[in-house]
């Protein structure tokens, strides 16, 4: 029988996001709230790690925008700090935000702008940005939906037997991938959000289910809108 794989997820720190505009692909850097945000991170997964007697493998995985790769270099070397071998850092667009392809980086209001401008769109519906569904109709566009299955394909493809991978991304791709995995349903998903680098633990045993294991979700105050 195989030996259960585990996943460590973290979103990234808080970073200089730019107003009014859905996160997705920004290219800014982590404030300095960020930054600490990733170090006591990393001091919070290697307690999680000594808590339930993992290996981690050597690489983390994260997303090419900036603000992910900062929380994981932070991790890695505070990773190290403790004694663990944690020494590479991969790249991937596999664990990207939701995409809003020719939008990417317009602010609400643009998009909604340029909808409404080009005679072949609709409006989009009310609330769209975190409708989980909606897809915006321009070229390279996809769903939250979509962006959670591609997370959720890569944690699958990445996790090993025997061992603890790392990955750092974005709150709602991984929100939605948990829906893919069966940890979430999705009527719960604008509900909660996601601490800033704080990890979350998750396990795939030898029955082909995925369990959470330690790591709380950030529950939404009653009204709050989900903005991330």
């Amino acid at each position: 029988m195989a030996e259960p794989a585990y996943i460590a997820f973290l979103r990234h720190g808080a970073y200089r996001q730019r107003s009014g505009a859905p996160s997705a692909r920004q290219p800014f850097p982590l404030t300095e709230e960020g930054l600490a945000q990733a170090r006591a991170g990393a001091d919070m997964l290697a307690a999680m790690i000594a808590e339930h007697g993992l290996s981690p493998a050597p690489v983390i995985h994260c997303s090419h925008q900036l603000r992910a790769w900062q929380t994981a270099d932070a991790l890695r070397d505070g990773l190290r700090a403790h004694g663990l071998a944690v020494t590479e850092i991969k790249e991937t667009p596999a664990l990207a935000e939701r995409g809003l392809g020719s939008a990417a980086n317009l602010t609400v209001e643009e998009i909604e702008a340029v909808l409404r401008d080009d005679p072949r769109h609709s409006p989009p519906p009310p609330g769209w940005k975190s409708d989980s569904h909606y897809c915006l109709p321009l070229e390279g566009a996809e769903s939250l939906t979509e962006a959670g299955r591609r997370v959720a394909h890569y944690l699958q493809a990445t996790a090993r037997p025997g061992m603890l991978t790392i990955h750092v991304g974005h709150g709602a791709s991984f929100r939605h991938a948990c829906h893919h995995l069966g940890l979430l349903a999705l009527d719960d998903i604008p509900k909660l959000s996601m601490f800033h680098a704080r990890p979350s633990l998750i396990c795939h045993d030898s029955d082909g289910r995925w369990r959470h294991l330690a790591g709380e979700w950030k529950v939404r105050a009653k009204g709050e809108a989900p903005i991330d």
